[in-house]
């Protein structure tokens, strides 16, 4: 019987996570699986800002992992056993396997991929949670339309590229808030952003006075905080406020910092409104198709980036929450 390389949640992280977090263990065996469950080998693990959440003791939309629990994690595995029989040995799915080599689990929210249909890794990227968060949350949430000047925080992640892009392909103008002068030039040179603010090297509030002179229509926020202030200034009249995020604030040992000038809503008759990509469940099979359809006509890029081994797995969170990647960050488990 195989053993079970994972990682299990040993602490409460305070500040920044860190690998003294993680219990890693290298003698688990593989459970078979029960009737209507499945089991899998991990090829993928998908690295996303919710998890720094899921540690916390704390009220929210799921229940926090518990200590000694497998870090939950969404990812894709081969089916290696089934006693589904909507699953055969040898599928290919997506689905919240954890941090860990094998997985035995239950089908529900598990779903078939086709390998054929595009690179694995897209299948966590645009055609996964990520692409399915941008599409519902700009065009459900902030209705962006044609003409509307949407506005982006966090635009070199995962989401934020796939926000700009869409809105983009909806006849947006399209402002991304990035760190860095590489990820800027990125997201306008490579993906078509209209313009892009540097965070880290310019002041945000005047920059978005200079490029949306108007005021921002959509403003999708993954990043909180101070940017997010900066952009409730500069609201244009009806605009709509996505709350996707906060990365800025995941980690803080203080309080999360609120906007001070939430008055800006009332004075542009604005909305501000968070939602989750869960509650949109029922149609995923929607965007899966458009997303789809956009990246076989060349309209939309997707860029995942891959770090090595599940052994990585602490240090590669940290890289997300520093900011330190471009697009989807995904740990890569074993060869499909």
């Amino acid at each position: 019987m195989a053993v079970n390389h994972r990682f299990q949640l040993a602490a409460r992280p305070a500040g920044m996570v860190k690998r003294s977090d993680f219990t890693y263990s290298d003698d688990a065996t593989v459970d078979d699986p029960e009737e209507g469950e499945i089991t899998v080998k991990v090829l993928y693990i998908s690295l996303d800002p919710a998890m720094r959440g899921w540690m916390n003791e704390a009220k929210s939309y799921v229940p926090p992992v518990g200590i000694g629990e497998v870090m939950r994690a969404f990812g894709i595995g081969r089916v290696i056993a089934s006693k589904d029989s909507k699953f055969e040995v040898g599928d290919l799915a997506t689905g919240g396997f954890g941090v860990q080599e094998y997985a035995t689990s239950g089908t529900k929210g598990v779903t078939k991929i086709d390998p054929q249909g595009a690179p694995l890794p897209v299948y966590l990227s645009l055609l996964g949670m990520t692409g399915m968060t941008a599409y519902f949350g700009l065009l459900d949430v902030g209705l962006a339309k044609e003409g509307d000047t949407v506005v982006v925080s966090g635009a070199a992640g995962a989401t934020g590229m796939a926000v700009g892009q869409i809105a983009k392909i909806k006849g947006c103008r399209v402002v991304g808030i990035a760190g860095g002068k590489e990820k800027c030039d990125y997201i306008v040179d490579e993906l078509g952003f209209d313009a892009a603010i540097d965070y880290k090297g310019e002041d945000v509030k005047a920059a978005l006075r200079t490029h949306a002179p108007k005021g921002i229509d959509v403003y999708f926020d993954n990043v909180g905080g101070d940017i997010l202030e900066a952009a409730l200034s500069n609201l244009a009249r009806r605009a709509r406020v996505v709350v996707c995020g906060a990365i800025s604030q995941y980690n803080n040992t203080e309080p999360v910092k609120g906007p001070a000038n939430y008055l800006s809503l009332l004075v542009n008759r604005a909305r501000m409104e968070g939602f989750l990509v869960f509650d949109y469940a029922e149609r995923y099979d929607e965007a899966v198709r458009e997303i789809a359809g956009w990246i076989a006509a060349g309209k939309i890029k997707s860029r995942e980036d891959i770090v090595d081994g599940l052994e990585a797995f602490p240090d590669a969170l940290v890289k997300l929450f520093k900011g330190e990647n471009t697009g989807k960050l995904i740990l890569k488990v074993a060869e499909s």
